[in-house]
């Protein structure tokens, strides 16, 4: 009885000993998992401080023109239309060329080579000038949203893809589409639609949603992942959501309670998680959050709730302040713009192929309000972090 005693005990201390030994080891991989993360932590800091202070040196319309997205003319060789003194108020004879551009139908060429083209002359001309180069953007959502239908292979739409593709094979479906957009040129998508589909935007988003909330996260995580592995930057939209109501030519109103709302676009805090490149506002306006004030304007939905409360990093986009559901409801583009930036909006999207007119406002603005000029270098900040990730400007040019 003693001697099994005596064992049990041996046994006992040997294991003791044993997992003091494995503790051990496991304390150094985790000391030097935690150097090592210490290490990149350092690193990055210096590199944001970096870039945070190249930034600040920037003239103030270098920055202004990097928060805007504007259209572009024709489909063949680019040009800019309008001068920096436009902006000014100069005589700067320097080109004025925005931070990125959205391509419509319009601006699509017949054939793969002609868009090809295209988009090298952009980069061409930018080069000319020394420019940083903006982001190339275009509508490739699938089925009736799709400006590349001609020169990319056919993508369904997102109810389409969720119906007659499983998940996988819907990663394999984007990647393809990336692969054809980048050979085009093109740096950004603006998709997906993540929005869940329900009877109050069932008619306005026609095909657009996947469809419920589990398939909107399981699909859009999908789509996010292909093409940014792919290097497209997806952008998600259209954050806190829409209804029947067209934004083209009225204001959208959700009236779900605080709840229901916010219940409404968990896809939304799903979804940034897996780090999209940018997330698109709506111009909805929420009666149970920031009543009264479209989203896109809020700073309560683009600051307190998307980059505070859902620990957003990218850059966030405003929809077109030329639409009507702005425009014609107290917010022409002047004022759309100066309310955009005070919200936190980081890129403003105008749909015209002109933006020194705003880009004044905002010029201007920031000349007198010191804490207005801070917000527009915070936003070039991320967006030129973007840049440096896509390749679109050398991170050398700020050491």
């Amino acid at each position: 009885m003693k001697s099994k005693a005596f064992l049990l005990i041996l046994l006992s201390f040997f294991l003791i000993s044993c997992t003091d030994k494995q503790t051990k080891k496991e304390i150094k991989t985790h000391e030097a998992a935690a150097q090592m993360q210490t290490y990149i932590n350092q690193i990055k800091t210096e590199r944001e401080a970096t870039l945070t202070r190249y930034v600040s040196s920037l003239p103030l319309e270098q920055k202004i023109t990097q928060m805007f997205i504007e259209n572009l003319e024709g489909c063949t060789n680019f040009r800019s239309y309008e001068t920096v003194g436009a902006m000014t108020g100069t005589d700067d004879a320097t080109p004025l060329v925005a931070g990125g551009y959205i391509f419509f139908s319009f601006n699509i060429a017949p054939d793969r080579t002609q868009m090809q083209s295209f988009t090298n002359s952009i980069r061409t001309y930018c080069d000319e000038y020394g420019i940083i180069q903006p982001y190339l953007c275009v509508d490739q959502e699938g089925g009736w949203v799709s400006r590349l239908k001609k020169l990319n292979p056919k993508l369904p739409s997102n109810d389409k893809v969720a119906q007659e593709f499983d998940v996988s094979q819907s990663y394999k479906l984007y990647c393809e589409q990336a692969a054809g957009m980048k050979e085009l040129g093109f740096d950004m998508n603006l998709a997906p639609v993540v929005e869940v589909c329900t009877d109050d935007n069932k008619e306005f988003l026609d095909g657009r949603s996947f469809g419920n909330l589990s398939q909107v996260i399981n699909y859009g995580r999908a789509c996010i992942n292909a093409y940014e592995n792919n290097g497209i930057a997806t952008v998600l939209k259209h954050f806190p959501g829409n209804t029947n109501t067209d934004p083209h030519t009225g204001l959208p109103e959700i009236k779900l309670s605080e709840a229901e709302l916010l219940q409404s676009v968990e896809s939304f805090r799903e979804l940034v998680q897996y780090e999209p490149v940018a997330v698109l506002m709506s111009h909805a306006r929420t009666t149970a959050i920031d009543n009264g004030v479209p989203a896109c304007l809020s700073k309560v939905w683009v600051t307190d709730i998307l980059r505070n409360q859902y620990g957003y990093e990218g850059l966030i986009f405003s929809d077109d302040i030329f639409m009507g559901a702005l425009a014609d409801n107290g917010y022409p583009p002047e004022v759309a713009a100066i309310r955009a930036v005070d919200a936190g909006i980081d890129c403003i999207m105008i749909s015209e192929k002109r933006f020194a007119k705003a880009g004044k406002v905002l010029y201007q603005r920031a000349l007198q309000d010191n804490a207005f000029a801070r917000k527009i270098d915070e936003a070039v900040t991320r967006i030129l972090k973007y840049k440096i990730e896509a390749g679109l400007f050398d991170e050398q040019k700020i050491r």
